[in-house]
């Protein structure tokens, strides 16, 4: 079984073709806490790396998972370039479960995050031809049984990023907000948030404080009513994976 996060649908495009090479099916971290994995032989978590760490949402869902200890149990990292802390921090919390982790990679991807620094997502799409044979590379390791552990070591710098101080500044520089004035009360990124972070209040929509940065409200707002920073967010530079689409993305339950 392989478990995803995606705001974009760069985690959820991965997991698919590994689940594909390796036999496998595919289901939200969400979801997973309510599932029963105990006959599992195969278990695989993909996700991407969130200012130099883990997503928090992924840190907190794996915690409450119940998972076999004899599994085979790898780590994908979808990202732009580095994972930092990304493996390292998960590790730690199976580890606490008295489960090892087996193998870790990483997949680049272009960066959905670009657009809150006012770059294009889209021009990385070079990105999925260079790393296409590290999908097959990966897929074939797993199959193997392979016990490898690239990219799992300590970042400082991101510990220190991800401290609660430092954090709850640092967040803000791409925290999405919803412009009143664009928002038409569709929906879209009440459904497509995997926190259930939004919700309409007078046919506008309106956000808590569950952010767990994935964006997706940014990316899929077709008015683009959802920005970060208070920079207007720009339709050519809105991103999801070509393999992904709305209705992929729509939360469950």
């Amino acid at each position: 079984m392989i478990l995803y996060f995606s705001g974009s649908g760069n985690s959820l495009a991965i997991a698919r073709q590994l689940a594909d090479k390796l036999g496998e099916q595919v289901l939200s971290l969400y979801d997973a806490v309510d599932a029963d994995l105990q006959a599992e032989t195969r278990i695989g978590l993909v996700y991407p790396t969130y200012w130099l760490d883990a997503p928090v949402a992924v840190k907190q869902l794996v915690a409450q998972l119940v998972l076999p200890k004899n599994a085979y149990t790898f780590i994908v990292i979808t990202c732009g370039a580095q994972t930092n802390n990304a493996v390292w921090s998960v590790r730690k919390i199976l580890e606490q479960k008295d489960i090892q982790l087996d193998y870790c990679h990483k997949i680049r991807v272009p960066d959905s995050s670009a657009i809150a620094f006012g770059r294009n997502p889209n021009d990385q799409a070079w990105k999925f031809d260079k790393y296409a044979s590290r999908i097959d590379l990966i897929a074939k390791e797993i199959l193997e049984n392979r016990h490898r552990l690239h990219f799992s070591g300590f970042d400082p710098l991101g510990w220190i990023l991800n401290t609660k101080k430092v954090s709850q500044k640092v967040y803000r520089l791409t925290l999405p907000a919803v412009n009143p004035e664009k928002c038409i009360g569709c929906g879209v990124c009440a459904k497509v948030c995997p926190q259930a972070n939004i919700s309409l209040v007078n046919d506008k929509a309106v956000m808590d404080d569950r952010c767990t940065l994935c964006l997706a409200c940014v990316h899929f707002c077709a008015q683009q009513a959802v920005e970060v920073g208070g920079k207007t967010t720009i339709p050519e530079r809105q991103y999801h994976h070509p393999h992904v689409n709305l209705k992929d993305m729509v939360r469950r339950g």
